[in-house]
């Protein structure tokens, strides 16, 4: 069995766990942002092409302690490199992550593991230069109460890069947060889902995948193909039976506006895309099926209601640190106030930095959760659909603590732990 390390947004630990064991793979252990877990050999493949909310798979292929480099080293040369890599491999130890132990340096860490390595391929192959004209292949290095762990990226360009998307526009959401938010609002395919500020189409596009039994990574390949424990002719079984789990079956209702043209039109390239890709996922079977790819309209959210009695909105609205400034994403947020109305027993679901967003939307969440968005700290905020309008009343002693020093807290300890890892 292997070892295997799943990184994700922090505050998504348990979100992806979920996902690891439907694949039928067991949890070893979850930190933050990351999640270990035991797979077979189908693993390394299975999980880049499966894991919706990942940012990255790694091989663990060493752990033990270490207190001083001389250990780093050994630890590093010990491990059978020759079956990892190939001899034109050009190896680069792209992070180093080191907590509560004597060895702080990452610069230093970085330089003796990256020396290791490439010594025990010398020792092993009789070369003294490796020519490094192959494949990039990135090695992260994690050490944690002086327990060191080696990890073999196999993932390579970070996994929400689908390969549907050819322009994100302006600050777009990233395509694994928007699976944790679909997650986390426990949406299914029968509900339906509209987002207000669509963007490129993130969420509606990858509701629809989700919907459709799609695996996100049919559109593109992964670094574990330039490894030689790559098994080509087993990848193609994985996709195939992959391939067999898509549903064509199903309607959907999955829409999305946006007030600017050009984000629609964006929206609707990437929803094509997408569906294209599962098309030709489909093709692995001998089908010639599709999926039918979700609705984008040019419409200001302030003239749209509900079409149908209950349903999901989902959204990502700009928060002023990367789209406009404060003051007019809090205007923003009091002109949202109005989707309660026009928008009656629909749950809601709203992911926002903004400091203010409750006391401007003027309701407080059934539920909300800190996850660290790309590198702002974000809180995803839950409206069940029977919510009364809070605006300017008074906090009870329960809700100051909820809402405000808990939310607050629980950002600086979260941000502290990313910071590690």
């Amino acid at each position: 069995m292997n070892t295997l390390i799943a990184l994700c947004a922090v505050g998504a630990e348990h979100i992806l766990g979920n996902e690891i064991k439907f694949l039928g793979y067991k949890i070893k252990e979850n930190a933050p942002g990351r999640v270990l877990f035991e797979g077979d050999d189908d693993a390394l493949f299975k999980a880049n092409l499966c894991l919706r909310t990942a940012d990255r798979v790694y091989l663990e292929v060493a752990h033990y302690n270490a207190e001083d480099f001389d250990e780093l080293f050994d630890g590093v040369y010990n491990v059978n490199w020759q079956d990892y890599l190939r001899k034109d491999s050009r190896v680069i130890v792209d992070k180093v992550r080191t907590y509560k132990s004597v060895l702080k340096s990452e610069h230093a860490i970085q330089g003796v593991v990256h020396k290791a390595i490439y010594k025990k391929l010398g020792d092993v192959w009789h070369i003294l230069t490796l020519p490094e004209s192959g494949a990039e292949i990135n090695v992260r290095v994690f050490i944690t109460n002086d327990v060191v762990q080696i990890c073999l990226d196999l993932s390579g360009l970070p996994l929400h890069k689908r390969g549907y998307r050819t322009d994100g526009g302006v600050a777009p959401l990233r395509e694994t947060t928007a699976a944790v938010l679909l997650q986390l609002m426990c949406w299914r395919r029968k509900m339906p889902l509209h987002d207000p500020f669509s963007g490129s189409g993130t969420l509606p596009i990858e509701a629809c995948l989700y919907a459709h039994n799609v695996a996100p990574g049919f559109g593109r390949r992964f670094a574990l193909e330039d490894l030689p424990i790559y098994n080509p002719e087993r990848a193609r079984q994985i996709r195939i039976a992959e391939a067999e789990k898509i549903r064509t079956d199903v309607e959907c209702r999955i829409t999305g506006t946006d007030i600017d043209p050009d984000a629609v039109e964006r929206a609707r390239r990437n929803a094509e895309y997408a569906c294209v890709m599962a098309g030709r996922a489909l093709q692995l079977i001998g089908s010639d099926a599709h999926i039918e790819r979700p609705s984008f309209d040019v419409v200001d959210f302030k003239d749209i209601s509900a079409p149908f009695d209950d349903g999901m909105i989902i959204c990502n609205p700009p928060y002023g640190e990367r789209l406009g400034d404060e003051a007019e994403a809090a205007q923003l947020y009091r002109e949202m106030s109005s989707l309660f109305d026009d928008f009656k027993g629909w749950k809601i679901g709203v992911i926002t930095a903004h400091p203010k967003f409750q006391d401007c939307i003027g309701r407080y969440a059934s539920a909300i959760k800190d996850l660290k968005a790309g590198n702002l700290d974000s809180t995803f905020y839950m409206y069940n659909g029977t919510e009364v309008p809070g605006k300017g009343r008074k906090l009870n002693p329960h809700e100051k603590h909820f809402y405000g020093s808990k939310t607050a807290r629980h950002r600086k300890e979260n941000r502290e732990k990313s910071e590690r890892f």
